[in-house]
């Protein structure tokens, strides 16, 4: 599931990029949305590798009580 969200988000992202160059012109707002998607798509896969983290950590847990 998160190998599905993660290229989800690099698909949102790169739709993104691709539709502020259609103008043929990238301005600073185009620059800083950009910045501002990379940094939401790495924030949700850092998101994702943490919660599975946490899963496997809570299952190891239980195997051993």
């Amino acid at each position: 599931m998160d190998e599905m969200k993660k290229g989800y988000r690099e698909a949102e992202e790169t739709t993104k990029e691709t539709a502020r160059k259609a103008d043929g012109d990238e301005s600073l707002a185009d620059k800083v949305g950009n910045a501002g998607d990379d940094i939401r798509k790495e924030l949700g896969n850092a998101g994702d590798k943490v919660r599975d983290g946490a899963d496997k950590a809570g299952d190891e847990a239980d195997r051993r009580y």
